[in-house]
């Protein structure tokens, strides 16, 4: 049974102006996705990490019908699996059956989150 569906659409040309800003890294990004992050090695892949995390973050938390503010950045964690796909795990939600996706275009990063029991 589905529980909540929620969606994101980001500008990367808006992340690209905060790739160096490392205030916003810290309150977007978890240690573990940071760690991921400063391994990238073009301004492009990092805009496009961190804009694909924000979104997926943001679908969430209209997934579960808050948005942010109930849940910090900090509470979602965006990683990838074995191959490459993306997991997400969050605070208090570890009994629900989260499904994410993630895309960029050369302009946008969009995530769906479906959450199920």
């Amino acid at each position: 049974m589905i529980k909540g569906i929620g969606i994101d659409l980001i500008e990367l040309e808006r992340i690209h102006k905060h790739i160096q800003d490392q205030r916003f890294i810290d309150r977007i990004l978890t240690k573990a996705e940071q760690q991921i992050y400063f391994t990238l090695k073009s301004n492009t892949r990092k805009a496009e990490f961190l804009a694909g995390r924000f979104a997926a973050k943001e679908a969430f938390s209209k997934a579960i019908g808050t948005g942010i503010g109930t849940l910090s950045f900090q509470d979602i964690e965006v990683l990838s699996n074995e191959l490459g796909a993306p997991v997400i795990n969050v605070n208090g939600f570890d009994t629900e059956k989260i499904f994410i996706s993630i895309t960029h275009s050369q302009s946008y990063a969009l995530a769906q989150v479906i959450i199920a029991k």
